[in-house]
């Protein structure tokens, strides 16, 4: 039977999805890799999730792919059909916040994890690394794409090409992470609360479509699919609970989305 490497705990609408190898900095396996998808997807479709966090158990976040996968692939094992997918089927594609805390090393295909959630925070001394170029691969991925779309095309070529360590302070500076905490887990607990307070779980889930899946859009194409999206929205209850709660001083309702 395959031990649990990645844990799984809801409270107050937040799910939390811990990767958990402490041992070895959480250097991504091929089982973590099957078992992380199942918990996403799970929170994904759970009514009662509203925002998801991901981080790592002990003093690392991820520290890349694990040594021993790296000798599979070599030796020609393919990872699982089940542990794999397009990256933008995986975060990009969950119709809910998905909130990286960064609690320590962060390289790899770990800094994959983490930039493909939509919000970062970053516990301080962490360092983050791409690690590709030093490793003898090419950017995965797709981490060639989205980098030099959060930093910059000079800055992003400079993290893929020299795999150099990037300190907290410096990943702040770039816009790779959106805070430098103290705890980074507690700062995306906090943050998710407030979500989960004052926000509309639909709204949500259609802002994040408009942002990861309009990204080639042209300024034209994304305002004419945010006014069909707005016209939806004056049909839901959201809106009219919205102004009932503004109005009577309180928290909003809303309905959570349907699985």
């Amino acid at each position: 039977m395959t031990a649990d490497v990645v844990d799984y705990q809801v409270d107050d609408g937040i799910a939390i999805i811990t990767l958990n190898r402490p041992a070895a900095l959480n250097a991504w396996t091929f089982d973590m890799g099957q078992q992380y998808l199942r918990r996403l997807d799970e929170a994904a479709g759970d009514p009662a999730v509203k925002v998801i966090i991901l981080t790592g158990a002990g003093r690392g976040f991820c520290a890349g792919a694990d040594m021993g996968m790296l000798k599979q692939l070599i030796g020609g094992q393919h990872p699982p059909a089940d542990g794999v997918r397009d990256d933008y089927a995986t975060e990009p594609a969950v119709p809910k916040p998905v909130i990286a805390a960064i609690n320590g090393p962060c390289v790899g295909l770990g800094l994959a994890r983490a930039l493909y959630c939509d919000l970062r925070f970053l516990t301080r001394g962490t360092s983050l690394s791409t690690a590709f170029a030093r490793r003898g691969l090419p950017a995965e991925d797709g981490l060639a794409w989205l980098i030099p779309r959060i930093v910059g095309w000079a800055r992003g070529l400079d993290l893929l090409l020299s795999a150099r360590t990037v300190t907290d302070e410096e990943a702040l500076a770039l816009g790779l992470v959106n805070q430098v905490v103290d705890d980074a887990l507690e700062a995306a607990i906090g943050y998710a609360r407030e979500m989960v307070r004052c926000c509309s779980p639909a709204s949500l889930r259609e802002i994040k479509q408009q942002v990861w899946g309009g990204s080639s859009d042209t300024l034209p194409e994304a305002n004419s699919r945010a006014d069909e999206l707005l016209m939806a929205a004056f049909t839901r209850p959201d809106l009219a609970e919205s102004v009932a709660a503004f109005l009577e001083k309180r928290d909003p309702n809303f309905p959570p989305l349907a699985t």
